[in-house]
């Protein structure tokens, strides 16, 4: 799939021979819209839509690397959110690592993006951050199930982009054909949650990228206590795993992406899965989503337009289980590094949790 101008440099900057690079490269991103929602049941007192002024993942970096000889390099990267509109500079889970790359492959350590998000990004086209959240893809629901989806979301709560305390590897490319696996140890802190003591969520992929193709499949589990003791009869399970697949193909001014998910739904966010008397209260290991987009350039110009369904399998009586999410979107390039957009996003639900929602974000940005 096409990615971002400023996605390809920092990718460019971390595989590039040394020779041909800097050592420290300073970047940056300006995502600012005036964004239209309409969300039924949101709000008790008052379920107008509204108009606000909103922050779309704006960021500042630097990143780079030092040749160490024999053929060993450090890399690093220090990112921080920064909000255009309301404050919080220099805040959110944006990347954070450093680390060692070599003919082993690359291992680093810090805060990072996910193998899972590496291989579901392929359908991360949007510029608006109401594109992808809880409610458009379960990877959205595994270390937070929002309750508020339209929230910013680098804030880390119900979307699965980045974790901290992380170990990663990536292996050396074989002809288009790499792994990748993280480790998230903060047992410091979740032993006294309820997680693991040990190893509190591990996460592997492989992908094929080549060419106009790209094909990934990713699992990542949550290897937490089960069985926690809330309330008389009533349990938490942190045991909670998903997998998925993701399609890409992009060829001239097309391009399609496809995933497919499959695993527990966190419908209580870091509570994870409740029972009572062993028996969930809600959903069940087998919720499903599945999401397709496409894209045409011409010229200046991109049309997209993406459609999923997100079975939360939360089965209650005169409530439907089911999520449609629907988007459409237009861009205009001013240059390679600045451009406008118009997105529509849309989602149909009548779940015991979700209602009817529309949105429309009007917005620029700015890469350098």
């Amino acid at each position: 799939m096409k990615k971002s101008i400023l996605a390809l440099a920092v990718s460019a900057a971390l595989a590039a021979p040394l020779a041909a690079q800097a050592d420290t490269i300073l970047y940056g991103s300006a995502r600012v819209s005036v964004d239209y929602n309409d969300e039924e049941g949101a709000d008790l007192f008052n379920n107008d839509g509204y108009w606000d002024v909103v922050n779309n993942s704006s960021r500042l970096g630097v990143l780079g690397t030092e040749d160490l000889g024999g053929g060993l390099s450090a890399v690093y990267q220090y990112e921080f959110g920064v909000d255009l509109t309301e404050g919080g500079n220099l805040e959110g889970n944006r990347p954070k690592f450093v680390g060692l790359r070599g003919g082993f492959g690359t291992v680093t350590l810090g805060t990072q993006e996910t193998p899972y998000f590496h291989v579901a990004g392929v359908v991360d086209i949007f510029n608006t951050d109401k594109s992808l959240g809880g409610t458009a893809w379960l990877g959205g629901s595994f270390n937070g199930f929002r309750l508020n989806p339209t929230n910013d979301r680098d804030l880390g709560d119900g979307s699965l982009f980045r974790l901290d305390n992380s170990l990663y590897y990536i292996t050396p490319d074989f002809g288009g054909f790499t792994g990748e696996a993280m480790l998230v140890m903060n047992s410091a802190q979740n032993d006294s949650q309820g997680y693991s003591d040990s190893v509190d969520l591990w996460n592997i992929a492989a992908k094929y990228s080549n060419g106009p193709f790209f094909a990934g499949v990713s699992y990542i589990a949550l290897d937490g206590n089960s069985d926690i003791l809330l309330a008389d009869g009533v349990t938490v399970d942190l045991d909670l795993d998903q997998w998925n697949i993701g399609l890409g193909y992009s060829a001239g001014p097309f391009s399609v992406g496809f995933i497919y998910e499959q695993g527990t739904l966190n419908e209580f966010g870091l509570l994870g899965t409740a029972k009572f008397d062993g028996v969930r209260l809600f959903g069940g290991d087998d919720a499903s989503n599945w999401y397709l987009t496409g894209e045409y350039r011409f010229g200046n110009n991109t049309i997209r337009g993406a459609y999923g369904q997100l079975d939360t399998k939360i089965d209650v009586a005169g409530f439907d289980d089911k999520i449609d999410n629907y988007l459409v979107g237009y861009q205009y390039d001013f240059s390679k590094r600045t451009r406008v957009w118009v997105e529509y996003i849309g989602r149909s639900a009548d779940s015991v949790l979700y209602s009817d929602q529309s949105a429309v974000s009007i917005g620029t940005r700015h890469d350098f």
